[in-house]
């Protein structure tokens, strides 16, 4: 097993390569929760890429071999949580976080059950189902963060809040990615929202859908802001720098849902972006909102959430995983 400095400086080339945005918020972090959110993202990053046969994004590989290579990231993930080395840097790293932090075999299982969803080519059928993926791919991870982050494992209402951020982050990544989404053969729009529109599954992107799906886009940009606005009310709990840090995130990543919504149904032309002098300028505006307390505008917007962990949590459970 490689030292600990080995697996940061890893950890760091695996998060400045797979996402820039958030590369660029978790500078602001200390030095010590910084290290700690790159070795958590190593370890998602490598599941993420290696369920999906990719290199940090990117063109799908090939879904052949995918329930073992599910298998392989269950029990890599496991022998990280037992302290014993997994042969995969990114597991290794993870393990690490995890006996730093109290990281818990649970949350991270709560994460790979998303990657089962991918793996089995799983589409929600309604909208609780839509956001119980969002729970597994993105608000567990938010939890893990939390934890990372130094809240306390048993803090339920602020690791609520800090699902509620993945949960946000989720929602604009779909609406911005259908798109691609649909490029690969992949649709997380529900069934249900679909026929709502009169729109044939597996034809949601042709042109003729295109004012239909605009609708739907903004739909859940509309939800995405709720758990946004009630992710800011649980970075108001943390230290200057992590809430600093939080709300930067939140800020790049709700100006994703804003444009794609602004856009309407050109949102898929080209890919939404927020470019380099948009995050600068998020960056320094958290830094002035980090100092003051959460506008009401923020407590009234939360309260228009129609989900949260523990209902997405019990929902996952009564539905069980799909076979791959």
């Amino acid at each position: 097993m490689e030292d600990r400095s080995s697996l940061v400086a890893a950890a760091r080339d695996s998060i400045r390569k797979g996402s820039k945005s958030f590369a660029a918020a978790s500078a602001l972090f200390d030095r010590e929760t910084r290290e700690r959110v790159w070795l958590l993202y190593a370890w998602c990053r490598r599941c993420d890429d290696l369920i999906d046969d990719q290199d940090h994004g990117g063109a799908l590989g090939s879904a052949d071999g995918v329930t073992e290579r599910l298998a392989a990231v269950r029990e890599k993930t496991a022998l990280a949580f037992a302290g014993m080395p997994a042969g995969d840097p990114a597991f290794d790293a993870l393990g690490l976080v995890a006996r730093e932090t109290g990281l818990t075999l649970e949350m991270a299982g709560a994460v790979i059950d998303g990657f089962a969803l991918d793996a089995a080519d799983w589409q929600p059928r309604s909208e609780a189902d839509l956001m119980r993926y969002c729970w597994h791919v993105a608000g567990a991870v938010g939890v893990m963060m939390a934890v990372v982050m130094g809240v306390a494992p048993h803090d339920e209402d602020t690791l609520d809040r800090a699902c509620d951020l993945g949960l946000a982050f989720q929602l604009a990544n779909i609406a911005r990615d259908l798109a691609e989404d649909d490029a690969a053969q992949r649709c997380y729009v529900p069934l249900e929202w679909l026929a709502e529109m009169d729109i044939p599954p597996g034809e949601q992107m042709k042109p003729v859908h295109r004012k239909a799906m605009a609708l739907l886009a903004r739909r859940m940009c509309r939800m995405a802001q709720a758990h946004e606005c009630s992710a800011r009310i649980g970075a108001g709990r943390l230290r200057p720098r992590q809430r600093w840090a939080i709300l930067a995130a939140a800020g790049i990543y709700g100006e994703i849902a804003r444009e794609v919504e602004r856009r309407g149904s050109a949102a898929w032309d080209s890919r939404t972006v927020v470019s380099n002098a948009r995050k600068l300028q998020w960056i320094a505006r958290a830094g002035l909102r980090a100092l003051r307390p959460v506008p009401r505008g923020c407590h009234e917007g939360a309260l228009l959430r129609r989900h949260n962990r523990r209902t997405l949590v019990a929902h996952a459970t009564r539905q069980g995983l799909p076979t791959p």
